[in-house]
């Protein structure tokens, strides 16, 4: 992957050389500081001509600027400082970022009138350059620039001025950590299927034991005498093995029961016998986006040394054709005991799920588990690729997590749960089936995962439309978003610290 830049804090200054970033708001235009860094006062004659107004993203750039030595001026705009919150910071480092182009240094004057720019607004544009940074190209021989030419172009070395750079860096570390964790979800949704199988992911969660997260790594054996037989169906048509990978953050007190996560971890999805069109199959490599958002938590959480008891589960398999792969109609019996009619090979990841979240909630029995996965088209059919779908069997948690939603902008739109719903999964051969017919499709698969949950808290998050293809913006321009992280982040921050 592309090197990221290397961030520094430092006092209000005049840089000699490479580029500068100042912010012009709408309401309230340079700060001195920023004119101090545009003797010759380019920018005032360049806003008109470029009709800037300080609206929040706009860009005005001058190069080689009269009175200085440095080789670019660009003014960004905030738009109105009354709407500078935590995401508006991020965003802003988003944009700095799309400014850097070849520039190997950069000075980023973050003054603003009227706008105490304290430590966490620095540490969030910090934080917002490195987002907007990262490029998947891990597979490329010749990186190219856009001319043509090879390019070997060393990390850039960005340096914000701020008011209090102390207060700054201490901020940045921890969401730096954050940042760690959504650039490694990042990661793994890109990575290609013959790279990564289950194997190779469970190997990736193990790297985590560097960071004080204890791993466990389930095999197939093992899964096998657990009685894991609706993961193990799906897993059987593949030559590559499952994996079920336990991760343990001990960062609270010894007595206090684990908040859960669990993700749907498979690693390619063919469809199984139930094939899916060739047309966008090779998607699928992203269909363990759960997964990787789960592992990309455990990694925030740990490098921040966060005061939390917290468990990551993660299902690992690949779901493909073959002469031994399941097929429509056959009865599963699963982890929990109950049977599953597999009506329909590619509703597979709540198979997977089934198994995880039931050996979750026994062996832990935490005070609630979230589950993320890519599991249904219909959730995009609902809700676009704006907001993931959530389903709860609890207000407050479910409150909570649309709360973190929210300040995060990872976000979230509760869903029904119901009776009627449930009913659609009876089957007349076996204890339930895995699909429920063509309406309401991401409702019923949520409540079939609520048959393995008990009742201990619980919420599904189907993150179909969010975690993989989704649109770019100021912090990702990457086809695997990393979605997830900074929204179970920000809810165990709030609400699960001691």
């Amino acid at each position: 992957m592309t090197s990221k830049p290397s961030i520094s804090f430092a006092k209000p200054g005049t840089p000699k050389k490479g580029s500068i970033v100042v912010f012009s708001a709408d309401d309230g235009g340079l700060s001195d500081a920023a004119r101090a860094n545009d003797p010759a006062k380019a920018l005032d004659r360049a806003f008109p001509v470029a009709d800037f107004n300080g609206k929040f993203g706009g860009v005005v750039e001058v190069l080689a600027p009269e009175g200085t030595t440095v080789d670019r001026l660009v003014a960004i705009g905030t738009g109105k400082t009354t709407a500078l919150d935590e995401y508006a910071w991020l965003k802003l480092g988003g944009v700095v970022a799309a400014q850097l182009r070849k520039a190997t240094e950069m000075a980023v004057i973050l003054d603003i009138p009227g706008v105490k720019v304290d430590g966490a607004a620095a540490a969030g544009v910090a934080a917002g350059i490195l987002l907007r940074s990262y490029n998947f190209d891990k597979y490329k021989t010749k990186k190219d620039n856009g001319d043509g030419k090879d390019d070997d172009k060393k990390p850039a070395k960005i340096t914000i001025h701020c008011a209090d750079p102390a207060a700054a860096k201490k901020a940045f570390a921890d969401a730096e950590a954050v940042v760690g964790g959504v650039l490694l979800a990042r990661d793994l949704v890109n990575e290609p299927a013959n790279i990564l199988g289950p194997v190779e992911f469970a190997t990736q969660a193990k790297e985590l034991e560097k960071l004080g997260v204890k791993v466990e790594i389930l095999t197939e054996k093992e899964m096998k005498k657990l009685g894991m037989g609706s993961l193990l169906g799906v897993a059987q048509g593949s030559v590559r093995p499952p994996r079920l990978a336990v991760m343990q953050w001990n960062g609270g007190k010894a007595k206090d029961k684990p908040v859960a996560f669990v993700g749907k971890g498979v690693v390619f999805d063919s469809g199984g016998v139930s094939i899916k069109p060739a047309a966008g199959m090779e998607d699928m490599k992203g269909d363990m986006g759960g997964a990787a958002a789960v592992t990309g938590l455990m990694h925030a959480l740990a490098a921040r040394k966060a005061k939390a008891n917290v468990v990551g589960i993660i299902g690992l398999v690949e779901n493909m054709v073959d002469g031994n792969a399941q097929r429509p109609g056959d009865i599963v019996t699963s982890m929990s005991g109950q049977t599953i009619e597999v009506l329909n090979t590619d509703a597979e990841g709540r198979l997977v799920l089934a198994d995880a979240l039931w050996y979750c909630n026994q062996r832990f029995e935490p005070k609630f588990m979230v589950n993320l996965a890519t599991l249904t088209g219909a959730i995009m059919v609902a809700l676009g690729q704006s907001h993931a779908g959530l389903f709860s069997n609890n207000d407050e948690l479910a409150e909570r997590l649309t709360a973190s939603g929210t300040a995060t902008q990872e976000k979230l739109w509760r869903m029904p749960l119901g009776s009627e719903y449930d009913k659609l999964i009876d089957s007349k051969n076996a204890d339930m089936k895995n699909i429920g017919g063509r309406y309401g499709g991401s409702i019923t698969a949520a409540q079939f995962l609520q048959r393995f949950v008990k009742e201990t808290p619980w919420a599904h998050l189907d993150i179909a439309g969010t975690a993989m293809g989704s649109p770019s913006n100021e912090i990702n321009q990457s086809w695997g978003s990393g979605y997830g992280v900074r929204l179970l982040d920000r809810l165990v921050r709030d609400h699960y610290e001691g």
